[in-house]
């Protein structure tokens, strides 16, 4: 699995949920030389890739859609490639998968005044039989749920682990919603909706 950071991580999920697979608009916090070096870092390990167009458009000082401009002016967009759709878990949608190089361009570019599209929300994704995650929903769709002590027990994560991947992995990535309340005699039980 590709180790990879929290940024890199909310950027290639969001990047992912896109229809279109666009890396951009980046979270509203980065901006500049730090979002430069972390978009750096993904094309290097070619979790992302740039997909050259035939569109005059101006990349934006928001970065709304457009990375970038080359010599001819020509608009430069980020795409996340199979390979960083793998680095997060998400398989591509028969014919639907994202770009693999820079040679593979989108058919068009939205006008630079053009509203966005408001991004859809997360696809509901199925984990892989026989992993900690995938034991960690078995157990919260259980009747009566779990407490973190069990699944600890059950998983060998830490506490802080746990925690960790009812936000991240569960609410974020596949678009779950893990609800608690107290029990007595148990203490705070986390459970999912059955499908």
């Amino acid at each position: 699995m590709t180790k990879l950071s929290d940024t890199q991580l909310v950027i290639l999920s969001a990047a992912a949920q896109r229809e279109d697979r666009n890396v951009l608009p980046l979270p509203g916090s980065l901006r500049g030389g730090a979002a430069a070096k972390v978009v750096g870092a993904l094309l290097k390990r070619g979790l992302i890739a740039e997909t050259a167009t035939d569109s005059q458009t101006k990349a934006d000082a928001a970065l709304n859609r457009i990375w970038r401009n080359d010599e001819d002016g020509n608009a430069i967009l980020l795409h996340i490639t199979n390979a960083g759709l793998a680095a997060i878990g998400v398989e591509p949608e028969s014919g639907d998968s994202a770009p693999t190089g820079a040679d593979e361009a989108p058919s068009a570019v939205p006008p630079q005044d053009a509203p966005a599209k408001a991004d859809r929300a997360p696809k509901a994704r199925t984990p892989r039989a026989g992993t900690k995650q995938a034991k960690l929903i078995e157990m919260l769709r259980t009747d009566g749920g779990a407490t973190i002590d069990e699944i600890v027990a059950e998983t060998g994560w830490q506490p802080h682990t746990v925690r960790g991947a009812f936000a991240g992995a569960l609410k974020k990535k596949l678009g779950l919603e893990v609800t608690s309340e107290k029990v007595e005699g148990r203490g705070r039980v986390y459970s999912l909706p059955r499908d």
